[in-house]
């Protein structure tokens, strides 16, 4: 079973998303490269990428968005065991529909972000290394992501289908009885993503709130 996109599908995706964010700041953006990431990723690998460096992201990710958030932010809260770990791990934003038959996911489309930031605080403090969503994070994020060394990637809205044909792997982990919004892990190949806010909080996207220049 082939479940993994092609590599000119990606690029061409990426690259056209990643040029549109750089129309909004006044430049080309060809000259930003391309990494190939590996999840669990390692803090020094986190660190080397710049803000609108182009990714191919390979490997397990975690995948669950609001619900989740708040059991583990309650079992936090309660002093409870996670029911796994955020050590090192990369997050994704998102509720995947069901397979087709012969693929591992059905659409598997980037939720917006902000929708997470009351519960991102918590997971940072436990490990988490970066989250994947859709759009851009809030002054107030950016310095918590700078603060825990984490990595904001962003991947394009409206292509579920394209990202889901990226998961080769899917594995339950926990709260199955939320349906589509069950925390999961899926093993991703070549999954194409842009860094949106690095580590040292520069930022692929320009709005009023980012004109001062960061190091």
């Amino acid at each position: 079973m082939d479940c993994v996109c092609s590599v000119t599908s990606w690029v061409k995706l990426a690259r056209n998303f990643y040029k549109g964010l750089c129309y909004a700041a006044g430049g080309t953006g060809m000259e930003n490269r391309l990494i190939r990431l590996t999840a669990p990723a390692g803090r020094d690998m986190l660190r080397s990428l710049n803000a609108g460096d182009r990714v191919a992201l390979s490997g397990d990710i975690l995948v669950f968005r609001d619900q989740v958030h708040r059991i583990l932010c309650g079992y936090i809260d309660e002093g409870r065991d996670l029911p796994f770990s955020l050590e090192n791990a990369i997050l994704y934003y998102c509720g995947p529909t069901p397979p087709r038959e012969g693929m591992a996911v059905g659409s598997a489309g980037p939720t917006t972000s902000s929708r997470m930031d009351t519960f991102t605080a918590p997971l940072l403090d436990r490990g988490l290394a970066a989250t994947i969503g859709k759009g851009d994070r809030s002054p107030e994020m950016t310095e918590l992501f700078v603060r825990h060394g984490a990595v904001y990637f962003v991947a394009t809205g409206g292509a579920g289908a394209l990202l889901g044909r990226t998961v080769t792997r899917v594995e339950a982990l926990a709260f199955p009885e939320l349906g589509p919004e069950a925390a999961r892990m899926f093993t991703v190949v070549d999954m194409p993503l842009i860094v949106g806010i690095d580590t040292r909080g520069n930022s692929a996207f320009v709005t009023p709130e980012r004109r001062k220049t960061r190091i």
